[in-house]
């Protein structure tokens, strides 16, 4: 499993033009599902995600995170993450899990983040969405599961 977590003022996330979900300063968080991801790949990415310490404290050095704050995340589907480009132009997507697969993790994870009391919003998975954001500082952390970066 794969997340590009990006620290925000605001993100939206849009389909066929209509904003279905909305957060304000927290995390926006793009997710991609490799086949054969299971639940230990779903709690090591949640567990990144939610316990980043790159909020600033009161002396301006990110040492908080999210749930010391209570902040927002929006969440959205990316099978592209699994994107191999190495060889020619066109990218492979071998790697991204199939739809009926990877829908069973990206709900899981939306309910797990919710157990922890997260106020989570979330994309439409498989759907063509716009996604904007006011990226924070920018911040922008990269995870794998598999802990190939």
């Amino acid at each position: 499993m794969r997340a590009v977590v990006q620290r925000v003022k605001r993100s939206s996330v849009s389909v066929d033009g209509k904003v279905i979900s909305k957060i304000d300063k927290g995390l926006m968080v793009l997710l991609g599902v490799e086949v054969g991801d299971d639940e230990k790949d779903l709690d090591y990415i949640l567990k990144k995600v939610t316990k980043l310490r790159i909020f600033d404290d009161e002396n301006g050095v990110m040492n908080k995170s999210l749930l010391d704050y209570g902040l927002e995340i929006l969440l959205v589907s990316q099978f592209t993450l699994y994107g191999d480009a190495r060889k020619g132009n066109r990218p492979s997507y071998v790697r991204s899990a199939k739809f009926d697969e990877g829908i069973i993790l990206y709900e899981k994870f939306i309910d797990e983040l919710e157990n922890l009391n997260v106020k989570v919003s979330h994309g439409e998975y498989g759907a063509d969405m716009d996604v904007e954001l006011i990226n924070d500082g920018p911040v922008t952390i990269l995870l794998d599961s598999n802990k190939e970066f």
